[in-house]
């Protein structure tokens, strides 16, 4: 099967759940269970690896939460086992997030001797201030050590996450703090607004956020600076330097494979008889433990579910897809979507391209408006 494949291991804790954030994190209260966690982790890899179809993993990304918890000596276990247990491609992009702060930026050097070959570090404000709003446990002076560590360490492929639209932000101070970030010098850029997602304190509180128009003038500006700076956008909150995009989030992007590994990770799998899944493991750190996979969900995916899910992932690409993903990715003809193709490039939102799927400037600005189209396929 040539669907390249990619693994994601989820990673749940954290100092301090971030008031904005949706994700599967848990705070850490007493010290974390590092060998009984990556035990599991690695069991749960070893019931996976029949899907894998002979495939061996091209990216790996651990994510969280908040991964830079975890010890060095963890880390490269973890990534031992998962080679012992499925094959790493030889030049397998492999990538850890971290938070800013002294105590987990000082196992940098070890996540580089253990194998991590890429760090993608929590900035999200170079303003004392701002960080102090979103709740965040570091300040300036912490991130712009943690960069400085990282590249002392070794990584010379560093993404650096920055976020705007920040409460009460104006579009001075949300420029001057991208220009604060573009001058580290980082290899990748994500660049993406704040937003109140359910289930979070600031959407049950919401701060005092920038208007829809302050939003516009902010991207405007900000997609400027970003290409004056040589940075390419290729996604629509991703920035690369030198071609060095996120190889992990583009095979998501394309639509490609994914394994899942760690409490409420997500997968999406193309089994060797063709049916497409996609499955979550159970959210808390203690079940994942305890249960592994005998909790998790699983849902095959149907034929009318299969173009919007396609097409979420595949236009957010700034370039799009060849047309020939679709079918080879979903197994289904471009004539399914034929209707649906057609109206978006009779509304200037999907460019008039018979070999290639790509979202005009228009469709990336009103993506949701593109994307309702292909729900009803």
């Amino acid at each position: 099967m040539g669907l390249p494949l990619s693994l994601y291991i989820h990673i749940p804790w954290c100092v301090r759940k971030c008031p904005y954030c949706d994700f599967n994190s848990h705070q850490a209260d007493a010290a974390l269970p590092e060998e009984a966690y990556v035990a599991a982790l690695l069991n749960d890899l070893a019931m996976q690896v029949g899907d894998a179809a002979g495939r061996s993993i091209e990216t790996i990304f651990i994510g969280g939460g908040t991964p830079s918890l975890f010890s060095g000596r963890a880390i490269g276990r973890l990534l031992e086992g998962v080679d012992r247990r499925l094959p790493l491609a030889p030049d397998a992009e492999i990538t850890l997030e971290a938070n800013p702060g002294a105590a987990e930026a000082s196992h940098f050097a070890e996540y580089r001797k253990a194998g991590v070959n890429r760090l993608s570090i929590g900035v999200q404000s170079l303003d004392d201030a701002k960080l102090s709003a979103l709740g965040r446990i570091h300040d300036r002076n912490e991130a712009l050590a943690a960069v400085d560590l990282a590249r002392a360490a070794g990584f010379d492929n560093l993404n650096l996450d920055l976020m705007y639209g920040l409460p009460r932000q104006s579009l001075r101070e949300a420029l001057a703090d991208l220009d604060a970030v573009i001058a580290l010098q980082s290899e990748h850029l994500s660049w993406y607004q704040l937003t109140l997602e359910p289930n979070t304190l600031f959407h049950r509180r919401p701060p005092p956020l920038p208007d829809d128009d302050d939003i516009g003038d902010i991207m405007d500006a900000g997609m400027d600076r970003l290409a004056s700076s040589g940075f390419e956008r290729y996604e629509i909150s991703a920035f690369a330097r030198q071609a060095q995009r996120a190889r992990h989030n583009v095979n998501y992007w394309q639509f490609g494979d994914y394994l899942g590994i760690g409490a409420g990770a997500h997968a999406k799998i193309t089994l060797p008889d063709g049916r497409i899944v996609r499955r979550m493991r159970p959210r808390h750190p203690k079940a994942y433990m305890e249960e592994n996979r005998q909790r998790s969900s699983e849902r095959v995916l149907t034929g009318e579910e299969l173009p919007i899910e396609f097409m979420l992932n595949a236009l957010r690409l700034i370039d799009g897809v060849p047309a020939h993903f679709f079918p080879d990715r979903t197994g289904l003809s471009l004539d399914t979507i034929a209707g649906q193709l057609s109206q978006a490039c009779a509304r200037e939102l999907l460019a008039p391209q018979a070999d290639h799927l790509r979202p005009t400037p228009l469709g990336l600005r009103y993506l949701n408006e593109l994307l309702l189209i292909f729900e009803t396929a």
